[in-house]
């Protein structure tokens, strides 16, 4: 199948700019900071397993004798069975001829016979570094903070030290959990890798059970694991999930991308799982406006068929993706939501002329009904309903940062405060959720 995933990626290296686009002070946070325990918290840590978002795990691939390049340019590896960084390639990208090769091989098929998404044939792909944080992007500054680095470096300054006490979990971020129902071999070998890592984690440190920190997508994959898990596993290994920027509604950007490049919803499965969901937006809630039709988060189907995509399209994502946004649910281990409010989000997207190619125009929420810039805030919200009042869910906190970015939750000073202090909490209690600031 063809595809224009090429145009796509400027997208995705637009993305840390977007993300960063407002930040926060002291003053805009909703709770004083937290106290991060004893006067030497370094002399007793947790370990910490990190979980990053989107586009920061870092993919090499290799090229056997069954792939067809696109040009003699993309094919110049071929065969030499050398594994080569595919993802992300700042040289390449600045290419436009490399920077297409990029997209035909990051691009994934699906196999009617497999029941699941895989490479292109002769293309084979790992993720970097798993186990490290040291495999998160990090070629520019504002890629570094978007993929925990300021996190990195603050727990490192705390005395954690990368492969002992502080470990990484990288993922293939083009794929996503499916449905229990559906093979995924991408998703099930991320499970066995994250179980073993987090395991061999707690055995390390004296068999302490583990701290998990995930940022915005590492978040689908982290709870999802959580969910999937034994509860007398989690008991036993995860002392606290902290979960930073990640809401059970998705975002309309996702929608955006989908309308700019329909092709990506066949070729970037995880697409799906960022789009707006039924279960946070009602159908009254629509998140396209046409001169025609609205569409709600409960139209997915029918809006992809508005965009010209085969019945396939809607069928993967009702039968893979749909599930698992509707089983969104609390992990049942002590947990912490950390997100940014305040910011304004897109709201809505105006397609009026009904031409999806085109420039949408965009109407966005903004101060006390802002979300992080990504997230609504209906989504962020959510998170209290769908966990917090969950009455198996023991321990759950909501802290809410005031004009914090959906990437400065991690990144901006006081919020990484807020964030550490929370991770090096030594003895966890409840605290009662306030409104955000």
């Amino acid at each position: 199948m063809a595809t224009h995933l090429h145009r796509l990626l400027p997208l995705l290296l637009f993305l840390p700019s977007l993300l960063f686009r407002h930040s926060t002070s002291p003053q805009h946070t909703q709770h004083a900071a937290t106290d991060a325990g004893d006067d030497d918290p370094a002399a007793d840590l947790d370990p910490v397993v990190l979980l990053p978002g989107n586009t920061c795990s870092q993919l090499e691939a290799r090229l056997t004798d069954a792939y067809q390049p696109p040009s003699p340019q993309c094919g110049a590896e071929k065969g030499t069975g050398r594994w080569f960084l595919l993802w992300k390639n700042a040289t390449a990208m600045q290419d436009p001829g490399a920077a297409a090769c990029v997209a035909d091989q990051l691009r994934l098929v699906y196999d009617p016979a497999a029941r699941d998404f895989r490479n292109l044939p002769g293309v084979e792909t790992r993720v970097v570094g798993f186990g490290s944080t040291r495999g998160f992007l990090a070629d520019t500054p504002a890629d570094r903070d978007l993929c925990m680095g300021a996190l990195v470096d603050a727990l490192e300054r705390a005395g954690y030290r990368d492969g002992a006490t502080l470990f990484g979990a990288p993922y293939d971020f083009r794929q996503a959990p499916a449905a229990r129902s559906q093979p995924c071999r991408a998703f099930s070998r991320f499970t066995r890798q994250f179980k073993a890592l987090v395991e061999s984690a707690s055995s390390g440190n004296g068999g302490k059970p583990v701290v998990v920190v995930s940022h915005s997508q590492g978040g689908y994959f982290a709870l999802e694991f959580l969910n999937r898990s034994p509860p007398a596993w989690r008991r036993r290994y995860v002392k606290r999930y902290i979960m930073a920027s990640t809401g059970p509604g998705g975002f309309l950007l996702s929608v955006q991308t989908l309308a700019a490049d329909p092709s990506t919803a066949v070729s970037i499965p995880s697409l799906f799982m960022a789009l707006p969901s039924p279960k946070v937006f009602g159908p009254e809630t629509p998140m396209v406006v046409t001169r025609a039709r609205n569409y709600s988060a409960h139209d997915v189907p029918a809006f992809l068929a508005a965009l010209g995509l085969p019945p396939l399209a809607a069928t993967l994502y009702e039968t893979r993706a749909l599930p698992v946004k509707l089983g969104f649910r609390a992990p049942l281990v002590p947990t912490t939501c950390v997100n940014g409010v305040g910011v304004p989000t897109m709201e809505q997207l105006v397609y009026w002329d009904g031409n999806f190619s085109e420039t949408p125009g965009v109407v966005y929420s903004g101060g006390d009904d802002g979300g992080d810039g990504l997230l609504a805030l209906a989504s962020i919200l959510a998170l209290d309903t769908v966990v917090g009042d969950d009455p198996r869910q023991e321990e759950y906190k909501s802290i809410k940062l005031a004009g914090t970015s959906h990437a400065g939750v991690v990144s901006d000073g006081h919020a990484l405060e807020r964030v550490v202090g929370e991770i090096m909490r030594v003895h966890t209690e409840l605290e009662s959720q306030s409104p955000a600031a």
